[in-house]
């Protein structure tokens, strides 16, 4: 069984929950859940198949527990997870704008995940574990809320790993909001990008990053990194996978309902390293993500109920 590790954060969410009954009457009930972009990938990962081990800082309180048991009912690793007395993990609170988009707030400056790779003690434990991984996985947003400081460790991390033959997979993953200014974001992520095997990139982010969402302005940007395989995510249109050989586009499927598109790129990554890792071809492995992503994209919220992602995986064919 292949085996991957993701580093990341995950964060409290409280999201509006509709209650018909009198009592309710003008009060907003908040339902309450996990989430967090490389978390999500996690879930479907270790549901795909794949032996998946977590990566992150949390607290000793009850909701740090409630993340450690659901990270073990999803059969989920937790043994590379620091728990940090008198700390809390981060909190994001979703309301629906009159037009019906998500709005998000954000309570994250205190979570420990932020703490992460700050010191070199640190980082050679996780190497060490890391190492006898077959991937590794991460994110901007893992990039986003460490720092600089503890950036330049995370990239000496991956440079060794990558050295001992672990598969690098990183998502740009962009949020302006997380960074001090574009600069800093763009500069974080060509270096990981220089340390990455497989490039899980929206088009979306490219554009939002960079002003630039060409298939030929993603290969100029990215040329000189060594990457094996450079796949972009590009909503309803063709995902294309870009190696050194080809470039291959891999149609997207219409999709009725569409409920919540949330969580759909983390899907997507989740699919494609599933599928990779247990030796799929490129084109395969994009028709699987596309598969889950077109799954999640008909129900609310990024982490459905496990029944009910396995039936209907199971009623749409195994693609790999």
């Amino acid at each position: 069984m292949a085996h991957i590790a993701a580093i990341g954060e995950v964060m409290v969410e409280l999201a509006p929950f509709p209650v018909d009954v009198p009592e309710a009457k003008n009060r907003d009930i908040m339902a309450l859940s996990f989430a967090g972009d490389t978390y999500n990938t996690s879930v479907y990962m270790a549901r795909l198949g794949l032996k998946t081990d977590y990566v992150t800082n949390l607290g000793e309180d009850t909701f740090s527990h409630q993340i450690m048991q659901r990270l073990s009912g999803e059969n989920i690793g937790t043994d590379m997870i620091q728990c940090l007395p008198g700390r809390s993990p981060g909190l994001y609170i979703i309301r629906n704008a009159p037009d019906g988009e998500r709005e998000f707030s954000y309570w994250r400056k205190e979570a420990p995940a932020r703490e992460l790779f700050s010191t070199a003690e640190n980082c050679e434990t996780l190497f060490e574990q890391l190492k006898h991984c077959d991937c590794v996985y991460l994110s901007g947003i893992t990039l986003a809320i460490i720092g600089e400081h503890a950036r330049q460790h995370l990239l000496s991390v991956l440079q060794k790993l990558r050295t001992a033959n672990v598969i690098i997979a990183f998502d740009t993953n962009y949020r302006s909001r997380l960074w001090n200014n574009k600069q800093e974001a763009q500069s974080a992520m060509l270096q990981v990008m220089q340390h990455t095997d497989i490039a899980l990139l929206t088009l979306d982010d490219e554009f939002l990053l960079w002003g630039d969402d060409t298939l030929e302005g993603c290969k100029e940007r990215y040329k000189d990194c060594r990457l094996r395989e450079l796949v972009l995510k590009r909503g309803a249109e063709d995902a294309v996978i870009i190696t050194a050989e080809s470039q291959i586009h891999v149609p997207v499927p219409s999709v009725a309902n569409v409920v919540d598109t949330t969580g759909a790129g983390d899907t997507f990554n989740a699919g494609y390293l599933a599928a990779r890792l247990q030796n799929a071809s490129v084109e395969d492995s994009a028709r699987e993500g596309i598969r889950c992503a077109g799954i999640i994209i008909r129900h609310r919220g990024a982490v459905i109920e496990k029944s009910v992602f396995d039936k209907e995986l199971g009623a749409y064919g195994q693609v790999v």
